[in-house]
């Protein structure tokens, strides 16, 4: 376990209870990575992997068929993490000093044994979070609270009829509302959710944005906006590439981030990123590959449904979890090349984290503070 992991597990506790010093260690951690991003630009070895979270695809099952995704199909068939391997694999991650673990797939809820995996992140000092469609959560949510499950975030892909016509289900949408109103009625804010709001070409408006944020307010759960992919190995781009952006696009991404940043000024809490950061968007959007924003990636692994193990959500495969203890992957040669390659972006390059790259990059740091200034105005 790293000193920093050390520390934080002294020190997390009585912050939470302390809103303004919590926020005053963010920043001085936010100051602390800036640096280091600085110097690794002159001093490549100050980048060394730091797994502060997993995120772990438990399943490949999936009760949605999204136009965007390929999980309940071709990417990883019929995969599903047994729980003595996920186990394990928790045991692993908290003595290695992993703060965060999020849970998703395909479609978490369908995992029998979830609650289980809960429990035990919860008893063994990891903070856990699932990552769910919602269609399931009424009749699953239950059981997830009385496992010490407490967060949530919901992918969310438009209102009504066009959540319903990306997802290719009937009637799936009234079934979320459904779940989203019993969670609140029983659980209030108890139980933290946060809509993950895909932006996409077919939802690049001003309309589209206002319709989703309508239900940020009903809700009160805070909105973060999702990018749509271009190099995921588990997302495709849709007939014809419908879902992805294109160079005309470019007007219609600046209208929808002037509205994005106007809210975040005008209600902070309900949208989940920064203002900075949501003044990125288009050139993440329309730069693509040629974005090329040093990567803090270093700082997770992605494990999915059939035991792999990789630095991150697109590539640098450590092992697999069938074949080899996560403990014996962690912190070995192979782990630090891949720490030092994300950040230098040698790789098919995604915007993953695109609002936390920006504030450790000084250069985007500055270019994005300076155009924040002018559409704010």
């Amino acid at each position: 376990m790293s000193l920093r992991s050390q520390l934080y597990d002294v020190v997390a506790p009585p912050l939470r209870k302390f809103p303004k010093l919590k926020q005053a260690a963010i920043e001085a951690d936010k100051r602390i990575e800036l640096l280091r991003h600085a110097a690794a630009d002159y001093f490549p070895q100050v980048i060394q992997p730091n797994t502060r979270s997993l995120t772990v695809a438990i399943t490949a099952y999936c009760n949605l068929r999204c136009v965007g995704c390929r999980y309940g199909r071709d990417f990883m068939p019929n995969s599903q993490l047994p729980w003595e391997l996920a186990r394990d694999m928790f045991d692993d991650a908290k003595a290695a000093g992993v703060e965060y673990v999020r849970l998703y797939g395909g479609e978490p809820l369908l995992h029998p044994d979830l609650p289980k995996m809960v429990a035990h992140c919860v008893k063994i000092g990891l903070r856990v979070y699932v990552t769910t469609n919602g269609v399931l959560l009424k009749d699953k949510v239950d059981e997830l609270y009385d496992a010490g499950l407490r967060d949530f975030t919901i992918g969310f892909y438009g209102v009504k009829d066009h959540y319903d016509n990306y997802v290719q289900r009937k009637d799936r949408f009234a079934q979320l509302e459904a779940s989203l109103d019993y969670v609140r009625e029983k659980y209030g804010i108890e139980i933290g959710l946060r809509m993950n709001w895909l932006l996409m070409r077919p939802s690049c408006s001003v309309t589209a944005l206002h319709e989703a944020f309508q239900y940020v307010e009903k809700y009160n759960f805070p909105m973060r906006v999702d990018l749509v992919h271009y190099s995921l190995p588990y997302f495709t781009e849709g007939p014809e590439k419908m879902l992805q952006f294109r160079a005309e696009d470019l007007p219609a991404i600046k209208e929808v981030t002037k509205e994005l940043v106007r809210l975040k000024l005008e209600k902070p809490a309900l949208i989940d990123q920064s203002a900075l950061s949501l003044t990125s968007i288009p050139d993440w959007l329309i730069k693509g590959e040629a974005m090329r924003v040093p990567c803090d990636k270093y700082q997770m692994l992605w494990i999915g449904a059939d035991g792999t193990v990789q630095l991150c959500y697109v590539t640098f495969k450590l092992g697999n979890l069938h074949e080899t203890r996560l403990r014996d992957m962690l912190f070995t040669s192979l782990h630090h090349q891949a720490a030092r390659d994300a950040f230098a972006v040698n790789c098919p390059n995604c915007h993953c984290g695109y609002d936390s790259r920006v504030h450790k990059h000084l250069p985007s740091l500055r270019k994005y503070t300076a155009e924040l200034v002018q559409i704010s105005r």
